[in-house]
This record gives structure tokens, sequence and C-alpha cells, in this order.
């Protein structure tokens, strides 16, 4: 009942007509306490990149030792994910922001994860003014009308009228150009594209079609996958009639693309295997932890925004050292999780003039927004007025004995 009173609440003010005037105006955080929540899967199969992306994010704010001049720094962690769902649950994604929303603390937000979470996280953060920083949410309609976007995107997802979503990952255009790109190097001359239904999956499905047209590379078809099916065999018999070189799965490995590759291998002994982002974890390559048989590792290509330490700058090394010492090896997308985080910091240090003066929502988002050449870990960038990523960049990997292997970086 609580959530429903809070979300009515919500829908109210928006519904007076005076939103910008009562949300994004100066608002200031009261006390010396400011909070920054994150949110992430923390259960099922990406919980791997879920807590790589947190535990990035906690790595930035040990670096300024949980403080900013007179403010300290809390951090909430959320769980946008459920047990009875194995992975990102959009109402507990629902929930989960209304914490922040309702917590007069809050200096931002950190998230989310999936794009199908952001999409929900999004309306609700802006309407309070919470400025909000994505690690890993590419989906192109978040922050565009571009081709590859759904209808009513982006403006649906700002009620203000004023953005307060950025992120430090290029969007899936940059990710379908990569992929484009690496499939041509290794001869597909069609490709048969897979989703998971997901807004992740469909959005870097539909950004890899148009991006497919634009360079002559031949669709041998396009379809929906069903999540955690039992059997993937029937489909891949099915596909395997229309005679591709290469299958692309746009999915997350939570959605069954374990399962789904291993009868897609079987099926056609000869077709290269092709995944996007949501794939390039340990859960999905190696299978102790559940991945594809060791059998498979030589036909299937992933694509990662993440690039090999030695394409960065050494500030990379250093956060790969960090993180390392406290939590082991990291996952691709746990430097991420720490430039979402670095770079928040950041933005509430200048809003604030190091921690000596009011700290205001609204400054902070314009901060955010005001960001050019930042040298950070993942290279210099800007952050544009849509709220992308000035970096263009995308990594390949291979799988060698369950290990994700970087192949090359594609610069799009």
């Amino acid at each position: 009942m609580l959530a429903l009173g809070v979300l009515a609440a919500l829908i109210g003010v928006d519904a007076c007509g005076s939103t910008s005037d009562r949300t994004l105006a100066a608002t200031r955080i009261r006390g010396r306490t400011l909070t920054i929540y994150a949110s992430g899967p923390l259960r099922g199969p990406s919980t791997v990149s879920g807590e790589a992306v947190i535990d990035g994010a906690q790595v930035a704010l040990d670096q300024v030792h949980g403080r900013i001049g007179e403010y300290r720094i809390a951090l909430k962690v959320l769980d946008d994910a459920t047990v009875a769902r194995g992975g990102w649950d959009p109402g507990q994604t629902t929930i989960n922001v209304q914490m922040a929303v309702l917590d007069p603390t809050t200096i931002g937000y950190v998230g989310d994860f999936n794009s199908g979470a952001s999409a929900i996280s999004i309306p609700p953060l802006n309407r309070a003014g919470i400025p909000q920083v994505s690690p890993t949410s590419a989906a192109v309609g978040l922050t565009s009308a571009a081709l590859g976007a759904f209808p009513g995107e982006p403006q649906k997802y700002y009620p203000t009228g004023i953005r307060t979503f950025a992120r430090v990952v290029p969007n899936d255009r940059i990710q379908a150009i990569a992929q484009v790109r690496v499939q041509q190097e290794m001869g597909c001359a069609s490709t048969y594209v897979l989703d998971d239904g997901e807004v992740d999956g469909s959005d870097a499905a539909r950004s890899f079609v148009v991006a497919a047209q634009a360079a002559h590379l031949r669709l041998a078809g396009v379809g929906t996958f069903p999540r955690d099916a039992t059997s993937y065999q029937a489909l891949a018999t099915g596909i395997a009639q229309t005679a591709p070189d290469c299958v692309m799965i746009a999915a997350d490995t939570e959605s069954g693309a374990v399962l789904l590759t291993s009868d897609l291998a079987a099926a056609m002994p000869t077709v290269k295997i092709f995944g996007t982002a949501g794939l390039a974890e340990t859960t999905y390559a190696d299978p102790s932890h559940g991945g594809i048989p060791l059998s498979v590792d030589p036909r299937v290509v992933l694509t990662s925004p993440t690039l090999a330490v030695n394409e960065y700058p050494p500030s990379a090394r250093l956060f790969n050292a960090a993180y390392t010492r406290r939590f082991g090896p990291p996952e691709p997308d746990a430097i991420f999780g720490y430039e979402a985080m670095s770079l928040m910091l950041g933005a509430i240090e200048r809003a604030t003039h190091r921690g000596t003066e009011p700290a205001v929502r609204s400054r902070v988002r314009s901060a955010i927004f005001a960001t050019h050449d930042r040298h950070s870990v993942l290279g210099t960038y800007g952050i544009n007025r849509n709220g992308d990523t000035s970096l263009q960049r995308y990594g390949v990997y291979g799988i060698v004995q369950g290990r994700l292997t970087f192949l090359e970086a594609i610069d799009a």
C-alpha cells in the first residue's frame, strides 16, 4: 500500500502542472550527510556484474574517504533483483527508486544496471530532480530519438522536460557498429538476430539491424526467443533452415542465453555465435559458473564496452589493482561502476565548491551535464546535453577455456 501511495503522490505532482517549479527548483539537502543510492541486480546469473558495478562504485567512494569537505557521503545499495524472477525485477526497481525519492538526503543515484530498470527509474527521479548516472544502461532511447529508439522515446522519461540522466557507457548504436564490423571481419555474409524481449536486448537488436543494413550485411532473420525456456532445440532447428553464417544473441545471461547458445551450436555445427554486452560475464562464459560448454568457446565472440587495461590511461591500472586487492579480479563492468561514482562525486565536489557550500541537487545535475574533457580511467570524455558520453570505443572478446579474452578495440 505504501508503494502505491507514493507512486500516486508522484503522479499527482506531475498532474498539477507545476512540476518544474516544485521538483527541479534548487533543492537543498539539509544537514551534513549526502546519500548516493546505487542499484543493480544482486541475485541471479547477472549478480557477478551487478556486484562488480557496486564494488567499483565503492572503490571510488573509498578513495575520497567517504567525504567531500564538510559532507559525509553515504552509499546505500539497492538490489533490484528478486528470487521469483531470477534476476532484475521491474516491480523491485519501482520500490527501490521510491526509497531514493523519499529520502531527503538523496543527492544522486548511480544506476540502473539494466536499461529496462533505467526506463522505470528515470521518470520518478526526474520529477524529484535527483541527478542520475548509469554505469551500464546503453539503450539508445533513454537519451535520444535516433534510429533504434522506440516511439515516444526519450521524451516520455523526462516529465519535467529537463534531463537528469547521464551515462558513462557508450550507447547501443556504438555497440551495433562494433558488432557489424567484427562480424564482417570474421566472414559473416548473413546473420540471424535473436533478442530476449527485454528493453536491453530489444534495443541492442534494433540498433544492430540499423547498422547491418547501413553496412550491407544481410539479415537471415530477426526474432525474439522466450525467456528461460526448458529447450531451444526447435527454435534452433528453425533458424538453421535459413542457413545463416552467424547468429547474434542480444540478451543478458538471466534470459536463458546459455542454453540457447548450446542448442544453436548443436543445430548448426559451423555457425559463428555473437553476443552483446549483457553476456560478457563469467556466468555466461565459464561452465564452472553455469556458462556455456568449453567445446563451444571457439565459436563465440562477444562485444563489451570494457577494453583491455592497456587500452586505458595508467589510472585504470591503479583502479584494477585497488579493486583486485579488495574484491578479486574484476568483471568487465566494474570499471564503469567506478567511473559512474567518480563522475557523481566530482559533480558534487564542484557543485558544493569542495564541500564548503550548500549541497543542491540541481547544481549537481548541472555539474554532470557540464562535463567536458574529463580525464578518467576510461579516457578523456564529455557528457552531451542528452546525457550521452563522447566515448565511442568498444571491446571485442573471445572465450578461451571459459575465460573472457580481449581480442581488439573498435572505434565507432
